[in-house]
């Protein structure tokens, strides 16, 4: 089979480094879906509008090598231990392809573009191809009594961000929300606890550089 992109995301976020580790952790980060030429019409999206959650199929697009073996770390488990590749959500897979449920804010129709899918939540860099879109269906895609693995068994709380008041201006209010919401997930590999240490972060055209110290990030500029 041969599959090729039908969409392209678009999105603040433009490296790797602070990328979600999950579609809905970041549940206002904002991003959207631009369709190729060949998908730019009204009647491609006719009825999605009705729907408040997409799947969304897509290329992990920026891992430079395939997936090593069998078996990969988890950040869940602190990189640390090894589990098989299908009883995770790692990147490094046979096929390279990722799942993504996201939020559907609303769509714009364009002149240039087509439509254009504003969505929330999604845990995909900018530029990253898409290769199909389908309605998230609740009594078929719920499963409230779904059992999670070692998930359930890991408790992790979010950091809280501080971020001085002069840096609040840089971003627009739906920025900085996503922005708050992808640095309390610490974008940092789980192995890392150096809180002197000053890590960067590409976002919305600006580089954020903030450390982290136990429980809480602390933004020190925004160039």
């Amino acid at each position: 089979m041969n599959i090729h992109p039908i969409a392209f995301f678009r999105s603040p976020l433009t490296s790797k480094f602070g990328i979600p580790r999950q579609s809905g952790l970041a549940a206002s980060l904002p991003g959207r879906i631009e369709f190729e030429p060949a998908y730019r019409h009204e009647e491609a999206i006719r009825g999605l509008e009705g729907f408040s959650h997409l799947w969304i199929i897509w290329e992990f697009s920026a891992n430079r090598h395939e997936a090593a073996g069998l078996t990969v770390r988890p950040p869940r488990l602190g990189g640390n231990e090894r589990l098989g590749v299908f009883a995770t959500r790692s990147p490094f897979r046979p096929n390279g392809l990722g799942l993504s449920c996201v939020r559907l804010k609303r769509i714009e129709l364009t002149a240039q573009k087509g439509p254009v899918i504003h969505v929330e939540g999604a845990d995909l860099m900018d530029g990253t191809p898409i290769y199909d879109v389908k309605p998230y269906v609740a009594y078929t895609d719920a499963h409230p009594d779904a059992r999670c693995g070692f998930v359930d068994d890991r408790e992790w709380s979010p950091l809280e961000v501080e971020m001085p008041p002069q840096l609040l201006s840089k971003f627009t209010a739906d920025e900085l929300k996503g922005l708050v919401q992808v640095l309390s997930q610490d974008p940092r590999p789980r192995y890392h606890d150096d809180p002197t240490r000053i890590y960067g972060m590409p976002f919305a055209g600006r580089d954020v550089r903030f450390r982290v110290e136990g429980q809480r990030l602390f933004v020190v500029e925004i160039v």
